[in-house]
């Protein structure tokens, strides 16, 4: 009962961090990207999944677990529009100090781009580029619980426009492995800019405050997790009201339920004898933003992965839709020392 009280506690708390504002009005939207293919399968957007991916806890901290140690996660996401993602995410277990550590990276290469004027003259290529780097501990506290933290330096390119920022979140994980239950609460991307693009005013970082919990049956191989994000703000609806008057058409669904739901990420794992891992989600909020005038796409927010778990090596691959693109990610588990899972 404590444990609920706290978690309720800090859920209170987070609500007075509103100087913060939502996706699409804040800078280095990227750092909101699933790094791994088990989260792209899983909606995009999880934080209690139970795993033993050191790929997951790039999301959140408290996920970091000592079996992870020197398990070593890579992935490769052919995304939409030619965008390449490249991430990197590896562990280690401290004895005298009972601590997991990890380090990883999040890399996004736009490709070469055409640099051009207002007026459309061409001044040559360049080669924009986004990417966080981020330290990440955890550590156990009594039974069932763990705390972790992160550390984020985020860095952008654009031609002549860089910038950097620093970053830091929040993680807290309940376990129950007899009843196989899990739930996570983090806090995400407190921070600021460090350099911005213009030397104008800093933007904001695109906060979120989150709430997850995992299911695992116990007598079937299924578990479920759904996702809570952006608590600190009831309506996570975008509305550009120039396009709407263009196309003269509503797209933003304002009302209470649409409101509700959009909060949230559903998804289903399968397993099929340990070694076959089938896994299915659902992003509300995806759904919504990507079903507008003319391009809507029923398989929009749907998302679809597959898992493969050899004893020394863990190959995954998620897809899903962006209206009429999809995208490609795999990611490759293994331990440096070649030991098994």
């Amino acid at each position: 009962m404590k444990q609920l009280q706290f978690l309720i506690f800090l859920l209170f708390c987070s609500k007075a961090m509103l100087a913060q504002t939502l996706g699409g009005n804040t800078v280095y939207n990227f750092v909101t990207q699933p790094n791994t293919a088990q989260l792209s399968a899983l909606g995009g957007v999880n934080i209690s999944n139970i795993s033993n991916d050191v790929g997951m806890v790039f999301q959140n901290p408290a996920l970091l677990r000592p079996s992870m140690q020197q398990q070593l996660n890579t992935s490769f996401n052919n995304f939409v529009a030619g965008i390449k993602n490249y991430s990197l995410t590896t562990s280690w277990y401290l004895n005298k100090p009972q601590t997991n550590i990890a380090i990883g990276i999040n890399y996004f290469d736009y490709g070469i781009l055409t640099q051009t004027d207002a007026a459309g003259n061409v001044f040559g290529t360049f080669k924009p580029v986004d990417y966080v780097a981020q330290l990440m501990f955890s550590h156990a506290y009594h039974t069932h619980w763990w705390i972790g933290g992160t550390f984020k330096f985020i860095n952008s390119h654009y031609a002549q426009y860089k910038s950097s920022g620093l970053a830091v979140d929040i993680g807290f994980n309940y376990y129950d492995s007899i009843k196989g239950f899990q739930a996570a609460f983090v806090v995400k991307n407190m921070g600021s800019q460090l350099k911005t693009y213009t030397n104008g005013v800093k933007e904001e970082l695109p906060f979120d405050v989150q709430l997850g919990i995992t299911k695992k049956l116990a007598k079937a191989p299924l578990q479920f997790s759904l996702t809570a994000h952006h608590l600190q703000t009831f309506n996570t609806l975008y509305n550009d009201t120039a396009f709407n008057a263009a196309y003269g058409t509503i797209t933003n669904n304002s009302s209470f339920i649409n409101q509700l739901v959009t909060h949230l990420v559903a998804s289903v794992q399968l397993m099929i004898d340990h070694k076959v891992e089938v896994t299915a989600g659902y992003n509300f909020l995806r759904r919504h933003d990507l079903n507008v005038y003319a391009t809507a796409n029923g398989l929009n927010g749907f998302t679809l992965g597959a898992g493969v778990l050899f004893k020394k090596i863990h190959i995954r691959y998620a897809t899903g839709f962006y209206q009429q693109n999809l995208f490609h990610q795999v990611s490759l588990n293994f331990n440096w020392k070649g030991d098994a899972f």
